[in-house]
């Protein structure tokens, strides 16, 4: 998706125009290929890194193209989300002292892209997901304002045909539906790229499949989604539904998602993996053409293979296969797309570090793959790894059950070390990157843990808006340190910023754990309801979920005073008695709107209502809880 100048028009005749440069360029690698035309005496390695900006509430902020301009001195890009920007590193020969190297190029860049921010009132923040993101900021407002996210988001959506729904079940329990492509723009990473020879392309992408799940579990960043504890890498399930675009049917077809690990360990080269790839999934977006490859290869020059390169952006493979070209010679690497971004650039290079010492050293290590494992045991394992980090346990080479731990630390860091003796890397950043990664599987701190540690320790401590925001803050605060995560100590309450921060808006303190009825139930359920789960006010929804009315006690208190009886006579139904004319509030509405309203309307309860279907409910009991420890300060001071 690297192409800015994608076509807005999806017509039929210009995307089966399109489909024939796509054609034709793989059938020009292909040519490359069997005449040595691809670079194969030199290995080199680069890095892209995301981040999410965000504001002094540590939310997101939305301020990407505002800093673009005044960032001309490095490799910058937009991407979905208006909230989030990519630093790219440039490709470095593998050898020497290229980790660190590469890893003072990301903290110049890390700092350059900060101190731009802060012009705005923003700050950059390396984190798989944001842990304050809402659901509210994921509008098409907060799209980047480019052509192919437009066009993108309309392809998958017409493919679809409908709203993406989303399940993710972890400690809890996600469940929502969203209606754009904008949903995938709460996860950042850092892909790592190896180029690799065309002869030896199928032996280091399976590989690469191979210790893709141990790698993730020893970096894991990302437990949080929208206030829920999900998955431990929740990135890799969000990611595959957001680009889900296969339509369920009353009879089973196997089809994959576009976000995949695969179907089978590679046999032969990359074209084996992009002539799948072009069968499986329909080209989605096009753009001009003005390069016939065949003319490059004559006048023997490196083609840019614009077609087949867009397709391929659109086609998420967690290792994805890529094509390029660098000083006039083609080149071929593959991209690990695994790893989240964070928690600090140096834990983000141990983590490649790790990866490309595998990546080496697995040649000697995991000679003829296929023959002593499963392709889905190594699928299965990416799922193990996202869902239970460094808990989880690997179905493994020659039917061996290891834990993550116990693989990375006797058997996959000593095949790493040896993977980096052999590309000649400085000895002193073999011991420092992967003595890192040591210490932090040891320890089972990884990002993700204490995140998760961090918010247990505030339990009780403030709301759950605050806590959030006070991870965001700790880590912020820690990364720029840029200190291992493993050596942090967790966040505190005090570092959410204070109250005010996080009671502007609707969202940030409303409701969400919602009991309901429907209009048709009988009244004594609301009664049952209202004693169980002491509540005083209970929505009233349709047979479409709609809301369309709500009973509070004191309508009850009447019903009863007037003689009604639960032991005679029919039942009441819930929508003869019930309001209907609602006082009702957005999601981003403000404290201070909600306190006009309920005042005008005289009102102890605003339903929170988007698309007519209810989100959340706020009560004057809220606002008690804000108040209170404001009245307690004001009269001790």
């Amino acid at each position: 998706m690297g192409e800015q100048n994608v076509s807005d028009s999806q017509q039929a005749e210009e995307l089966r125009t399109f489909v024939r440069y796509v054609l034709r360029d793989l059938r020009a690698l292909e040519v490359m290929i069997e005449s040595n035309r691809i670079e194969s005496d030199v290995v080199r390695i680069g890095a892209e890194q995301e981040f999410f900006l965000v504001d002094e509430a540590h939310r997101a902020a939305p301020v990407c193209e505002k800093m673009i301009p005044l960032l001309s001195d490095i490799d910058v890009t937009p991407e979905l989300a208006r909230f989030n920007i990519e630093l790219n590193a440039p490709p470095l020969e593998f050898v020497g002292s290229c980790l660190s190297d590469l890893e003072d190029y990301l903290l110049k860049g890390t700092y350059r892209v900060r101190e731009v921010a802060k012009e705005f009132g923003a700050r950059a923040l390396l984190t798989g997901i944001l842990p304050t993101l809402s659901i509210s900021e994921l509008g098409m407002e907060n799209m980047s304002d480019s052509p192919r996210y437009r066009a993108f988001n309309e392809a998958l959506q017409r493919l679809r045909g409908g709203a993406f729904e989303f399940r993710i079940k972890g400690t809890d329990e996600l469940a929502l539906s969203h209606d754009s492509v904008m949903i995938e723009a709460c996860n950042t990473s850092f892909q790592a790229h190896i180029q690799v020879s065309p002869e030896s392309f199928a032996e280091s992408y399976n590989i690469a499949q191979l210790v893709a799940a141990p790698v993730l579990a020893a970096g894991t960043n990302s437990p949080v989604l929208f206030g829920q504890r999900l998955w431990r890498e929740t990135r890799l399930a969000l990611f595959q539904q957001s680009m889900d675009t296969r339509k369920t049917s009353r009879h089973q077809r196997e089809t994959s998602p576009r976000v995949s690990f695969g179907t089978r360990w590679v046999k032969n080269d990359i074209v084996e993996i992009l002539r799948e790839d072009i069968a499986r999934f329909r080209v989605l977006l096009g753009m001009p053409i003005e390069e016939n490859p065949f003319e490059a290869i004559e006048a023997n020059r490196p083609p840019r293979l614009d077609a087949l390169r867009l397709h391929n952006g659109t086609v998420y493979r967690w290792n994805r296969p890529c094509y390029g070209a660098i000083d006039g010679k083609a080149h071929i690497r593959i991209e690990n797309r695994i790893l989240p971004a964070g928690p600090t650039v140096v834990d983000q290079v141990a983590n490649m570090a790790f990866w490309l010492g595998l990546m080496v050293g697995g040649k000697k290590a995991f000679r003829d793959l296929p023959d002593h494992m499963n392709f889905d045991d190594a699928r299965g394992n990416l799922t193990d790894a996202a869902r239970h980090g460094l808990g989880a346990h690997f179905s493994w080479l020659d039917g061996r059950q290891p834990s993550a731990q116990s693989l990375i630390l006797d058997e996959l860091l000593p095949v790493a070390r040896q993977g980096l003796e052999l590309r000649r890397i400085d000895p002193a950043d073999t011991e420092k990157y992967l003595g890192l990664i040591e210490a932090r599987v040891s320890s089972g701190l990884t990002g993700s843990q204490w995140i998760l540690s961090s918010l247990a320790s505030m339990k009780g401590k403030g709301s759950k808006t605050e806590c959030l925001a006070a991870v965001t803050a700790g880590m912020r605060v820690r990364q720029e340190e840029n200190k291992p995560v493993h050596t942090w100590g967790l966040a505190d309450i005090d570092e959410s910023g204070g109250w005010k921060k996080h009671y502007q808006r609707v969202d940030q303190y409303m409701s969400t754990e919602l009991f309901t009825v429907n209009e048709n139930e009988a009244v004594d359920l609301v009664a049952c309801l209202m004693d169980w789960r002491h509540v005083r006010h209970v929505p009233v929804e349709d047979d479409d979920n709609r809301l369309v009315g709500i009973l509070s006690h004191r309508t009850l208190l009447r019903l009863v005073a007037n003689s009604w009886s639960t032991e005679s006579g029919a039942p009441v139904p819930v929508k003869d008695i019930m309001h209907t004319d609602l006082a009702t509030i957005g999601p981003n509405g403000t404290t201070l709107e909600v306190i006009a309203l309920m005042r005008e309307r005289k009102v102890a309860c605003l339903p929170v209502v988007e698309d007519g279907r209810l989100i959340g409910l706020v009560t004057e009991f809220d606002l008690i809880k804000i108040a209170a420890p404001l009245l307690e300060r004001a009269l001790q001071e």
